[in-house]
């Protein structure tokens, strides 16, 4: 279970008491100047520090350090619940799925119009390559070995489409799942303005090309 980190040191505690059995937490430390890698260890989780700032940076260390054969990935925020997490990674432990997105089923306020607007648009943009996908989502699974062969460039917020391109042009088999979504700890270094929208609509638009 890689959870990329960057200053969540109020969530961290409700999202590993949270992971179910079996899964192994690596918390990626993307610079928390929060204390966010202290709590995280102190917890249990195994905690990767990976200096070059940038959420693709993070899921990148973490699949490198991972050793399962199976791995997923999760915003460690709070709102995405660790207990949903055998919806996700089951079809492809399973093998009747390559890479399992969680389709987000969102309550109140928890997820802005700007975002959800712009993951909407996102999601029309990848038809033609990946087929129809509802949500570009922050919970995923699929297998390490197989990720890390789709040669994934993107170290900052194009990581999530990169993947989901390079997936499908490589054949896999894609499937979306519904989990539920949250509000969040704190404000979002992502979505949670209308500027980090467009920052990550920018870094998506280049994975795209």
């Amino acid at each position: 279970m890689i959870l990329p980190v960057l200053d969540e040191a109020a969530a961290i505690p409700g999202v590993l008491g949270a992971l179910p059995q079996g899964y192994r937490a690596i918390v990626v430390d993307n610079g928390s100047t929060d204390g966010s890698d202290e709590i995280a260890a102190a917890l249990g989780a195994e905690v990767v520090a990976e200096p070059r700032r940038g959420f693709g940076s993070a899921c990148f260390a973490g699949l490198t350090a991972a050793a399962s054969d199976v791995v997923c990935f999760m915003d460690c925020d709070g709102s995405l619940d660790p207990a949903e997490l055998g919806r996700v990674s089951g079809p492809v432990a399973a093998g009747t799925a390559d890479l399992v997105l969680g389709t987000r089923i969102a309550e109140a306020g928890a997820w802005p119009a700007h975002a959800r607007i712009a993951n909407r648009a996102l999601g029309l943009m990848v038809r033609r390559r990946a087929g129809r996908l509802t949500d570009i989502g922050p919970m995923r699974a699929a297998r390490r070995e197989g990720l890390i062969a789709l040669g994934i460039r993107d170290r900052r917020f194009g990581w999530p489409l990169e993947m989901v391109l390079r997936a499908a042009d490589a054949g896999w088999r894609i499937e979306e799942v519904p989990v539920s979504y949250r509000r969040r700890e704190g404000r979002s270094k992502v979505t949670g303005t209308v500027r980090g929208t467009v920052r990550t609509i920018a870094d998506m638009t280049r994975a795209m090309r």
